[in-house]
């Protein structure tokens, strides 16, 4: 079977923990455990987000120098992609059979230059700060804020990803039974220029649940896989309706309502790919992805 895992940047690096490299490392630790469950006889492509870890590099890299020389987000996208990338081939190496081999792909994604996510930020990057944080944060350096949880974040564009760039090399190592990083943090945006044929990268982060979940279609997976902070998809999150739910047509799914910038992006991209693909997508906890492929953790939709 082909599973697309995707790991959330939120469950890398938890709500409210310390931003240091230690605390990701325990947790991509706890991932790769898992995902090593999965290895045996089928075909594995591990995604994940990097929301907390791209604002990280952009308050560094705008700190160590002078003013309008900090790296545009595309280049931060790949930094970040290529850390974790790093990080998640060590751990999942550490896991699996030596036989097994992991490779870690920078994946450039092109998106629409006239998409309006551009004028409209909404994908959340960096720490979590008070209103008041924010609000001088936002004053002082141009950002957009918004409420992200208990807190606020800096938001950026996140433009609907529409082509992966260089698919065949996935493909082939894949064919090859080689564990595959790729599409980290939603890939790397890029557009097309004027001429028609140049490719340049653009100010954004992409989702990186639309983006796994296209990148899971276009490679015919079995299975797309989100791993979060929750256990599972609730209808009524955080009232006294809340209920758990767990096997969900994708109609039924897309009538409820869900946190935006939260598990809205979830929701909504595990249900494009059922749509499109027929396959099914399962939503649930970093610690019950094995369980969530087999059925037992987690929402699954159909």
């Amino acid at each position: 079977m082909r599973i697309l895992i995707a790991l959330g940047g939120n469950a890398l690096l938890r709500r409210g923990e310390p931003m240091t490299m230690a605390n990701q490392i325990a947790n991509i630790r706890r991932a790769a455990s898992q995902i090593g469950q999965l290895a045996d006889g089928n075909q594995l492509v591990v995604a994940h987000g990097n929301g907390p870890q791209v604002g990280l590099l952009a308050l560094q890299a705008a700190a160590s120098g002078p003013a309008g020389a900090a790296s545009p987000l595309d280049v931060l996208d790949a930094e970040s992609e290529g850390m974790i990338g790093y990080l998640l081939e060590q751990e999942l190496a550490n896991v699996l059979p030596v036989q097994r081999q992991v490779a870690t792909l920078l994946t450039r994604v092109e998106v629409d230059a006239d998409d309006p996510a551009f004028e409209h930020p909404t994908k959340p990057i960096g720490p979590v700060y008070t209103k008041a944080q924010a609000q001088d944060l936002a004053r002082r350096n141009g950002w957009t804020i918004a409420e992200d949880g208990a807190g606020f974040r800096r938001v950026v564009a996140s433009p609907r990803p529409r082509r992966i760039v260089a698919l065949r090399p996935i493909e082939w190592l894949l064919d090859h039974d080689v564990v595959v990083v790729a599409a980290g943090g939603g890939g790397i945006p890029v557009k097309v220029a004027p001429d028609g044929q140049t490719r340049v990268g653009v100010e954004a982060v992409i989702d990186k649940d639309r983006c796994s979940a296209l990148l899971a279609a276009e490679l015919a997976a079995d299975l797309l896989l989100i791993a979060t902070d929750v256990d599972a998809v609730y209808a009524d999150w955080r009232t006294p309706r809340e209920r758990v739910l767990h096997d969900v047509p994708v109609a039924e799914l897309r009538s409820m309502s869900f946190a935006a910038g939260s598990m809205a992006p979830k929701v909504e991209a595990a249900c494009d790919f059922v749509a499109h693909t027929g396959k099914p997508a399962v939503i649930g906890s970093l610690e019950h992805i094995a369980a969530m492929a087999n059925g037992t953790a987690g929402t699954r939709i159909i």
